[in-house]
């Protein structure tokens, strides 16, 4: 079933964070869409502009679709990631998406503000939510690259003035993450002052509560890029995301979506080094495909777990019936 993120949020907000996971191919898809069901938790299902050129948007709705029918079980919204106005508007009148991110971050505020409300009149309209995006991560993903010299977070008092004006549903915030791999150094983590205030200055504006997404919120395990380099990889040993015990902390206080998108790629790039190391003859595609599916489930259920999400599946059911 196809929700919108904001039914999804209803349930979610100060409680657990949704996990919002990039996809490209049918293996993601079909691993996806168990690890959810096996964990029983809602989703995101997140199409980047990227993707989108990658797999031709017609193949990636019509393998949704699919998997929607395979797995009727699942409870899930689709979602354009770091969407120009260009590409919302396609997704808007698409009638598959039910919520697009328009980025205009690089922008200065008054135009940020400006394009963002033009997405978001022309979303309303269709009852399609909008995710916007105020202060800027650093790194690298897909057609995103931002310097850290010109990464900055985002200002809670600016937020409040943003929200006000956008009447955005959602608002990603640059809170100490940064896209790719590569996301931290030394002891770094989250900046869980930017987050508390936003949600003291929405309550002090007498709003109501706006969901926070988190992104660049891979973790970069460990032991991911040792076996990746173990097997010919070449990832500096130092890379460093997320630590996915602050996860449900920060869901605690608004962060209600959570992307995570590098971390599959590892996945995907750790099974098939591996398989082809042990296997060297072998030039069949399908068999190491058929592990990345189990492989990136059980990474699915893994992280619902940490995001709180896992479980919750029956209680977004009844809210979405009502």
């Amino acid at each position: 079933m196809i929700v919108t993120t904001a039914q999804l949020y209803k349930v979610a907000y100060g409680k657990f964070a949704v996990g919002a996971y990039n996809i490209n191919n049918m293996e993601q898809i079909l691993g996806l869409f168990r690890g959810n069901v096996q964990s029983k938790a809602p989703f995101i299902v997140q199409l980047s502009k990227g993707a989108r050129k990658y797999a031709d948007k017609r193949m990636l709705e019509a393998m949704l679709r699919t998997a929607e029918e395979i797995f009727p079980e699942a409870i899930f919204a689709v979602h354009l990631d770091h969407g120009d106005e260009e590409t919302c508007y396609d997704c808007i009148d698409s009638g598959f998406y039910s919520s697009v991110m328009i980025d205009a971050s690089h922008e200065p505020f008054e135009k940020n503000v400006a394009i963002t409300k033009r997405v978001v009149d022309r979303a309303h309209a269709k009852r399609i939510s909008v995710e916007a995006e105020l202060g800027m991560l650093g790194g690298v993903e897909e057609d995103i690259q931002v310097d850290e010299g010109h990464a900055c977070l985002t200002n809670p008092e600016e937020a409040i003035d943003f929200i006000k004006q956008t009447k955005c549903d959602s608002l990603a915030a640059a809170i100490g993450t940064s896209h790719g791999a590569y996301k931290f150094k030394g002891q770094q983590s989250l900046h869980f002052e930017v987050i508390e205030g936003i949600r003291d200055n929405l309550k002090k504006a007498g709003l109501p509560p706006t969901p926070i997404v988190m992104h660049g919120s891979s973790s970069v395990p460990r032991s991911e890029v040792e076996r990746i380099n173990a097997a010919g990889g070449k990832l500096d040993p130092s890379a460093r995301g997320v630590n996915e015990e602050e996860y449900l902390p920060a869901a605690k206080l608004g962060v209600t979506k959570v992307n995570i998108d590098t971390d599959g790629r590892l996945v995907w790039t750790r099974v098939h080094r591996e398989f082809f190391r042990d296997k060297p003859s072998e030039f069949d595609f399908r068999p190491p495909g058929t592990i990345f599916v189990e492989e990136y489930a059980n990474f699915i259920a893994h992280k619902n777990e940490k995001l709180g999400s896992a479980g919750q599946l029956e209680a977004v059911r009844a809210s979405v019936k009502k």
